[in-house]
């Protein structure tokens, strides 16, 4: 569900057929083709950042932006946080819509957004190629429909890890379902890059409900809490409680995470206040990490001062100290990585490693389609009475339950 990329994308809207409904991309020119640029979005960091005497393992703090800035193998990561009104009889806004640019509304007017949808909010059918979408849902849901004929609906802590690979068409809604009450959603999505021999891999969606997801706790010697979701990683922290080392479920099988020396980690942490831990340093050379810190006031990370919201690249071969403020609770997203290190060129919601694959993408994207949109609907969602489920390509289905 990229922000920034759909600039480049028609989402299908609802016309008098909806049997073969699907985005649409324009035609492309070859001189556009050719504008089309590897793309950075690295956080730099800058020497005077860096106290090389003292070897700080802060090496930059940035304010967060939107979407945050990412560090090779992430591409891209957003965070939603909308507080939608109660739902009405259509599971969308039980509010005026008026005001807003329906099908591209990003306004965050009373502390929602539509996005790209008309009734619900959310992001109707669109394609993907070369990378992976990892999708954390803290609150409300998700009702996933894609081009292989899988669909889900995930939420209240689950993950779902999607490998677009050679190509997918998916939507992602947010169905309101409380009629009588708030319905607020919270989520992460970021983009996992593929390295070159995997971008044309097949695609594949793997859940991780939260009942399964391992989490790690750690009391200090003040009172303090830290709490860890380990969503990729190897966790090789430990706690007052004597729980050691914490392996993670397994990624999807061509991702850059189920490379043994690719020291990927995605983790939240939530500190209370006045809480002290320690981050234990990453293995493998050349791992590189940010620790964003997207709630609280105030924290101390290494001994140094800093206000939330920002973006603390870290040095990965370091063991860090995390202290929070003393006026409330604050949260992290760690995301960390070895480098793919190889070209990014991206179009939209295409990502490749040349101009000529992106032609390519675009060529194929047009002929096939990405296997068509066998659904009814190019935002469809679920009963409003439908439970946490995933239905695979084939039929296979899974429950937090099962």
């Amino acid at each position: 569900m990229p922000i920034v990329p759909y600039a480049l994308l028609t989402v299908a809207r609802k016309g008098p057929s909806l049997k073969r409904a699907s985005p649409d991309i324009p035609k492309i020119s070859a001189a556009v083709r050719s504008a089309a640029q590897p793309t950075e979005r690295n956080i730099e960091v800058s020497a005077h950042n860096i106290d090389e005497e003292a070897r700080s393992p802060v090496l930059q703090v940035s304010p967060l932006g939107f979407p945050w800035q990412t560090i090779d193998p992430f591409l891209f990561c957003v965070y939603h946080d909308d507080a939608y009104p109660k739902a009405n009889a259509r599971m969308g806004p039980d509010a005026p819509l008026a005001g807003r640019q329906i099908g591209q509304d990003f306004s965050r007017k009373d502390g929602w957004s539509m996005y790209h949808g008309e009734t619900v909010p959310g992001f109707p059918s669109h394609p993907h190629r070369g990378f992976e979408t990892v999708t954390i849902v803290r609150k409300g849901l998700v009702d996933h429909s894609d081009s292989l004929g899988a669909t889900a609906r995930f939420g209240g802590g689950d993950v779902q890890w999607l490998t677009a690979g050679k190509g997918i068409v998916h939507s992602e809604m947010f169905p309101l379902l409380d009629a009588n009450a708030p319905n607020p959603l919270e989520l992460f999505q970021i983009w996992l890059n593929l390295p070159a021999g995997s971008k044309m891999a097949e695609p594949h969606f793997t859940m991780f409900w939260s009942e399964a997801i391992p989490r790690f706790a750690s009391d200090d010697a003040k009172g303090g809490r830290t709490e860890v979701a380990v969503i990729a990683g190897q966790f090789s922290g430990a706690s007052d409680n004597g729980q050691g080392p914490i392996a993670p479920l397994a990624p999807p099988p061509d991702s850059w995470a189920a490379k043994a020396d690719a020291g990927v980690a995605i983790w939240t942490l939530k500190m209370t206040p006045g809480a002290q831990w320690t981050l234990p340093a990453a293995a493998g050379e050349g791992t590189r990490r940010v620790l964003y810190f997207f709630k609280g006031a105030v924290a101390h990370i290494a001994g140094r001062r800093v206000e939330g919201p920002a973006a603390i690249e870290l040095r990965a071969d370091a063991a860090v100290e995390l202290r929070n403020g003393d006026g409330e609770a604050s949260e992290f997203l760690l995301l960390q990585g070895r480098p793919i290190a190889e070209p990014v060129v991206q179009y939209g919601p295409f990502v490749m490693n040349t101009q000529a694959e992106i032609g390519q993408t675009l060529d194929d994207y047009r002929r096939t389609q990405f296997g068509g949109w066998p659904w009814d609907d190019p935002a469809p969602v679920h009963d409003r009475g439908a439970a946490r489920f995933a239905r695979h390509p084939g039929g296979r289905e899974e429950s937090p339950e099962a």
